[in-house]
């Protein structure tokens, strides 16, 4: 009896096991994801220059989608990390929508903020729309290769897919956003634009692995607290 409990522990172990995104946790990860990429989105349409280096305003912000993308692809699955990046962008999409309201509101007299306001969130659109197209094929492929791996390895090996999928999500994620926003925050030559791509994939890919064992303690606490989860690891009497 010892060893068939053993055996099932250890089945359970190697087997991919994902939480409930019927979860209140869940809903506060993917609040916080869409706040994140909903402001990112605002300082992406700053261009930043720190020395040699050519980014945006944002710069400092979006990695930190991808570590709360991880948290949901790892706890509680492929369906729930679809779920949530469709929702981010409803979200940011909204967000677009209610700065155009707000640039065209007549502006009182004593206002003088409007041509500030227009220059600062009226190119906004374009910006979501390279945020929205990278980050949909980043984060699917991200949350595919970090999901992919989970049923392979189990409960093991989480810090080596965490790394793994992050390469992939990001550089994909960086090419197609750096392509379609460069000309919008003013970079125009091949030269700046593989500058603009490199500095973009080598922050946030050194960000998110910087990182890793933050958000591997972060996935690790949700795992013991969603009763889900925890249920799914414990082996059968």
């Amino acid at each position: 009896m010892g060893d068939l409990n053993a055996k099932t522990a250890a089945s359970r172990v190697n087997k991919a096991v994902f939480a409930s995104a019927g979860s209140p946790y869940f809903s506060t990860v993917l609040a916080l994801m869409s706040a994140v990429v909903i402001l990112s989105n605002i300082g992406a349409s700053k261009g930043v220059t720190l020395g040699p280096l050519i980014t945006d305003g944002g710069f400092f912000l979006f990695p930190l989608a991808y570590i709360l993308g991880d948290v949901i692809s790892e706890v509680y699955g492929l369906k729930a990390a679809r779920r949530s990046i469709i929702t981010t962008f409803a979200l940011a999409f909204f967000a677009v929508a209610s700065f155009w309201v707000m640039i065209q509101l007549p502006a009182a007299d004593f206002y003088d903020g409007q041509e500030a306001l227009e220059r600062t969130l009226g190119p906004i659109w374009q910006i979501v729309i390279a945020s929205a197209a990278g980050f949909l094929v980043g984060q699917l492929a991200n949350s595919w290769v970090l999901v992919k791996l989970k049923e392979r390895t189990g409960e093991r090996g989480l810090i080596a897919r965490l790394i793994g999928s992050s390469g992939v999500g990001e550089f994909l994620d960086t090419l197609i956003f750096c392509a379609i926003a460069a000309p919008v925050i003013g970079i125009t030559d091949s030269g700046n634009f593989i500058n603009y791509v490199l500095v973009g994939f080598v922050y946030k890919t050194a960000v998110e692995i910087l990182f890793v064992p933050v958000t591997s303690l972060v996935i690790r606490w949700f795992k013991k607290h969603e009763p889900d989860y925890a249920q799914n690891l414990v082996p059968a009497n």
